[in-house]
């Protein structure tokens, strides 16, 4: 008999599922948008998160259920650049740096343009040398990190206004530093974990859920902080290891 096995679908095949995710995450990029301009900041930070959890979701959406495509991927690449590079420079511009003049806007020019390269060289590197681990700091987590500024500010400090402090124009160029940076950040895909394991990992998962959950403009504030450094804190430690000298093998004598 001859090998009637199911040919794979075609690369620019529409799959309906994980490409409404897609869609749900432009639409909160674009929600985010007019809510800045609006004036209503906090719910600008709040559409941005919500992007990234549907951006989260429409991946691995196709891959559970084997629908990836290229079509897949080059509308996830170009909805995230509106959700994670346009929305995120027009709430920081609009709520942080406007009063800069023209090193504001610069500043969220130069944010949506290393958000533009960031996503061009991560579907570069995808086709070409797939990794387990990001280079550069992934958009969706500089979007997160401005949002959730937006949002620790507006619950601790109580500002629901437009804000002006240097520290937020530096912020903006350095996470446009990030992502076009060198340095390695871990994805969480593909964790290696035994069966031993997995019901501590699924308690642990719960407890960080209820933390975050407990007082999520702080929690989250914190979280994507400490994500952030972990990938200059991941390149210092690796070459503090490059720099510590090997041990030299003594030889045995012969007899």
């Amino acid at each position: 008999m001859e090998n009637t096995a199911p040919a794979a679908p075609p690369p620019n095949r529409l799959y309906v599922v994980p490409c409404m995710l897609t869609i749900c995450s432009l639409f909160s990029g674009f929600y985010s948008i007019v809510s800045s301009f609006n004036g209503h900041f906090f719910a600008a930070a709040v559409a941005i998160l919500v992007a990234a959890v549907f951006d989260a979701l429409d991946g691995r959406v196709a891959r559970m259920t084997r629908s990836t495509s290229t079509f897949g991927m080059e509308l996830d690449s170009l909805c995230d650049m509106v959700a994670f590079g346009v929305a995120p420079g027009v709430l920081a511009y609009l709520w942080a740096l406007q009063p800069y003049g023209r090193y504001g806007w610069l500043a969220a020019f130069c944010y949506v343009a290393a958000t533009a390269l960031r996503l061009a060289r991560f579907n570069s590197q995808t086709t070409a040398s797939p990794s387990h681990d990001f280079t550069g700091l992934p958009c969706p987590a500089a979007a997160g990190m401005i949002a959730t500024t937006v949002m620790f500010s507006t619950y601790v400090f109580k500002i629901t206004s437009n804000v002006q402090h240097v520290a937020l124009l530096l912020m903006v160029y350095l996470l446009s530093y990030l992502m076009i940076s060198t340095h390695r950040y871990l994805s969480f895909k593909h964790l290696d974990i035994s069966r031993e394991k997995r019901f501590q990992l699924f308690v642990g998962l719960i407890l960080l859920l209820i933390l975050l959950a407990s007082e999520p403009p702080i929690t989250l504030f914190a979280a994507t902080v400490l994500y952030i450094l972990s990938g200059p804190f991941l390149a210092v430690r690796k070459r503090l290891r490059k720099k510590q000298p090997q041990p030299v093998k003594q030889e045995k004598p012969l007899d």
